[in-house]
């Protein structure tokens, strides 16, 4: 029998999963420690792991990272209420008519090749510095993305379905009802996604002009060169964005359950396992 490490597509016990995830996390700290202990780095370029998990504590204890994070959030949440508010209602009408479709996409689809930075400096002259700006910024790096997979998502429900709602008399808003239900659930799958882009741009948007949020928090410990402060500050804000995607796919669980993937039993695919029971 082969071993399971060697075999494609073979699934992993729960327990090994976790022991593989801390064996990767210790290989990364011991290298750190390597690294930094046998001075093969500068301490400004890479400080010592205890200096970072002692600014760590400086950060919870003196720098509110508490509020730091949840401003960040906060302004993610607002930017991403207004896309999905705007982009999932665009996303079904692109999908269900294509005459809207043409007309949206030849702006939308060279936008998402746009490097989202080289808007920051307009986003600051037309809005200026404050939080329109942020929030403005966060919603242009995550709209067009979201409406692409709207899109898509629509265009991948069977048609069947659509047959079916005419053919027992539905109107054309019941149809595009009936899309966006049988849709939604794919639509929210991105969501996680859609925050962890949120996450990776607020940090830009707060370098200007903020006065909180976990940008900020880096940006001010740079300044003064407390890079002990800086690593801390990238660790928290990892740790915060995976706990609000882990928060995200525990409601995915709740709320679409049949979504989950269930893995073959003892090695044999779904279709060959259908197959031996229609024959039995």
């Amino acid at each position: 029998m082969s071993s399971p490490l060697a075999t494609i597509r073979k699934p992993i016990p729960r327990p090994y999963q976790l022991a593989l995830g801390v064996a990767a996390w210790s290989a990364v700290v011991l290298i750190w420690f390597i690294l930094t202990r046998g001075r093969l780095l500068p301490p400004l370029a890479l400080p010592d792991p205890g200096g970072v998990v002692s600014a760590l504590g400086r950060l919870i204890g003196e720098y509110d990272l508490l509020g730091n994070v949840f401003q960040s959030w906060w302004r993610i949440a607002q930017a991403f209420f207004w896309c999905a508010l705007i982009a999932i209602p665009l996303g079904l009408l692109m999908g269900s008519f294509p005459w809207i479709f043409h007309f949206v996409n030849p702006i939308a689809a060279p936008m998402r090749s746009m490097p989202i930075t080289a808007f920051l400096p307009a986003f600051i002259a037309l809005f200026g510095m404050d939080e329109g700006m942020k929030v403005g910024f966060l919603f242009f790096g995550m709209f067009f993305y979201l409406l692409a997979l709207v899109v898509e998502e629509v265009n991948k429900v069977d048609h069947a379905l659509l047959e079916t709602a005419y053919t027992l008399g539905a109107k054309v808003p019941d149809a595009l009802w009936l899309l966006f239900r049988a849709s939604f659930p794919a639509i929210f799958g991105s969501f996680r996604i859609l925050y962890d882009i949120g996450w990776t741009y607020v940090i830009l948007a707060e370098m200007v002009n903020a006065r909180k949020g976990v940008g900020y928090m880096v940006e001010a410990a740079r300044k003064v060169l407390d890079f002990e402060r800086v690593y801390a500050g990238i660790i928290a804000i990892g740790v915060a964005a995976f706990l609000f995607r882990w928060l995200l796919t525990v409601l995915e669980d709740r709320l679409f359950p049949w979504r989950r993937a269930v893995p073959p039993q003892s090695g044999t695919s779904p279709v060959v396992a259908d197959g031996n029971k229609k024959q039995g």
